[in-house]
């Protein structure tokens, strides 16, 4: 069957010719720029160039220092290796269940689960894995018993120098991220007309599904895809939680270069931004080719007259691995609980033997500040970036005309394209332009910097309703004389409350868990709870590092709960006469 090219994303389309609004291409300008900048203000001092710190002519200097560094190829290595294996099991692993079960109860199972599991940061969920997979931790106090094990095993699992850990924490993050994208792009591809085709020529239902609706859901999630791949080979966070460290990966040593206190050191870590973005982009163009070795051999098989009526075995390892995955987060997030309310806990004790409030009581004095700050901050970002995006969808639509509208793929390109570019490539760069212009760290400034990846995960979340729902309400309210504008704030807007609360809380999420931004960025003046749980991570307290990881997830949660409630709120509401 021959599959339309649809859209780059839920609600993104890719029809040649059309033309946005100008608020539309400012809004999208607006997200690049800083991207723009900030990999202009890393280039030139990876050549030697910042007058401030002395360097006033080109030199390739910085790019002999870099490769000089003592296992260099090694960080290289494992970030790329990262990168494209954490991308290839998340596809994957959404690509099989999708073919597996939609439809089905189990379906609607994840479905509910997403949610809850998208709500908890990259650093939670790491911290959760690594209690749980340490050699102390509740796997190995499972098994103690029957093993015989009275101390902890002599073994290196978290941090271990093939990245494995780091691998597998973030796929348990990615693979819920990509199922939900794939679910809002699933039916814009007609799956129930496409599948009684694959069901009349003989397919199984695994392989009729990849054969006759995976590539036009691929076709949607493909930018969500390549941000999977950019995120998992520059990854900073969860790479210093559960990477190795003898040597880290590449992102993790750029940030040590980038806060050394010898300031000629920013020379260095600018090429190694530029190496980074090299590594990103390896990663991408490795990951374009194994798109187009799969368009083959599924074309090979297609051709080949086999249906693939026997996929039982297929089904079943899709459930294991999406199941493993969520049940991951939930039991790390379970771990984290005990330990913040542990009182004394020694291995190979499955439980703590009592719990206790002690730990609580001391951190919260000096978690309540950095918890203020990143409440204003997630709060004020994610009302600007939904207030920005309703601009952006709402002056794209009125400058088309037909029912079928979706953002072109430029603009979409452009709204990714701070998830694409690492963040710590373009960061670094945005840095050195703060410090060359003198300007203050504030909480404005940070604000705008959380910006820049808050809006385009509002957009994904939100485009797709926004562009679904039925025009004829407004031609109704229009035809009784309303505005545009009122019509925007009494019919579209209101009916579309529960969408919106959801992207101001997947806007809010995002904001929460911004490590690197807020670190550079920041400056250190504006700790967040995310920074100061990854730099409690290090001091090896697990009570501590449990109750500011807890306290992470916690306003997430209590947003995506809020966010639930709306349509229940506009569902009673009395309607006043008009």
């Amino acid at each position: 069957m021959r599959v339309a090219r649809t859209s780059a994303g839920p609600g993104i389309g890719t029809a040649a010719g059309r033309v946005s609004g100008p608020v539309a291409i400012g809004v999208a300008l607006l997200l690049a720029a800083p991207v723009v900048a900030g990999l202009l203000g890393v280039l030139l001092p990876a050549f030697g160039f910042l007058p401030a710190l002395g360097g006033s002519s080109a030199t390739t200097a910085p790019f002999r220092a870099l490769f000089a560094e003592p296992a260099l190829a090694a960080s290289v290595t494992l970030s790329f290796a990262t990168g494209l294996a954490t991308t290839l099991m998340s596809v994957g692993a959404t690509a099989l269940f999708l073919a597996s079960f939609s439809g089905t109860r189990t379906f609607a199972l994840v479905q509910r689960l997403l949610s809850p599991v998208l709500s908890v940061p990259h650093a939670a969920a790491a911290f959760g894995l690594a209690f749980l997979i340490a050699p102390s931790g509740l796997f190995m106090r499972a098994v103690a018993g029957p093993f015989g094990l009275d101390r902890p095993p002599d073994l290196l699992i978290v941090g271990d120098p093939w990245g494995l850990a780091l691998m597998s924490g973030l796929v348990a993050k990615e693979l819920p991220f990509l199922l939900l994208v794939a679910i809002a792009a699933l039916p814009q591809v007609d799956p129930e007309r496409r599948m009684m085709a694959a069901r009349s020529l003989g397919y199984g239902r695994v392989a009729g599904f990849l054969t006759c609706v995976w590539p036009g859901v691929y076709r949607q999630i493909r930018l969500p895809v390549l941000a999977v791949a950019a995120y998992g080979s520059s990854v900073v966070d969860v790479a210093l939680i559960l990477g190795p460290s003898l040597p880290p990966t590449l992102a993790v040593r750029l940030v040590r270069w980038m806060s050394d206190p010898d300031l000629s050191f920013r020379f260095l870590a600018s090429a190694g931004a530029i190496l980074q973005l090299g590594v990103t982009l390896a990663v991408v163009a490795a990951w374009l080719a194994v798109e187009r070795a799969a368009g083959m051999a599924m074309a090979i098989l297609g051709n080949s007259g086999r249906r693939g009526q026997a996929d039982g075995a297929v089904r079943f390892a899709a459930a294991g691995i999406v199941g493993l995955a969520l049940s991951t987060v939930g039991a790390g997030l379970v771990v984290l609980a005990l330990w913040s309310a542990a009182g004394l806990w020694q291995f190979p004790d499955l439980l703590p033997a009592r719990l206790s409030g002690t730990t609580w009581l001391r951190a919260w004095s000096s978690a309540s500040g950095p918890l203020i700050t990143t409440l204003a901050v997630a709060a004020t970002s994610a009302l600007i970036a939904l207030v920005l995006v309703v601009a952006l969808l709402e002056s794209h639509r009125r400058s088309q005309r037909g029912d079928d509208i979706r953002l072109p793929r430029v603009m979409a390109g452009l709204i990714y394209l701070p998830l694409v570019v690492p963040q710590v490539a373009f960061l670094f760069g945005l840095q050195i332009l703060v410090l060359s212009l003198r300007a203050e760290a504030s909480l404005s400034l940070l604000v705008a910097t959380h910006l820049v990846f808050v809006v385009p995960y509002v957009t994904l979340a939100l485009a797709a309703p926004w562009y679904a729902l039925d025009p004829r309400y407004e031609r109704v309210a229009a035809g009784l004389g309303t505005s545009r504008l009122r019509s925007l704030l009494r019919v579209r807007l209101p009916m579309l409350a529960a969408a919106l609360a959801t992207a101001f809380a997947v806007g809010f999420s995002v904001s929460v868990g911004q490590y690197l931004p807020t670190l550079l960025i920041g400056a250190g003046r504006f700790p967040t709870i995310t920074t100061e749980a990854v730099a409690l991570s290090s001091g090896g307290n697990p009570r501590i590092v449990g109750t500011y990881a807890l306290l992470q997830t916690l306003l997430p949660t209590i947003v995506f709960i809020l966010a639930g409630s709306v349509p229940m709120v506009f569902a009673t509401k009395p309607r006043r006469a008009t």
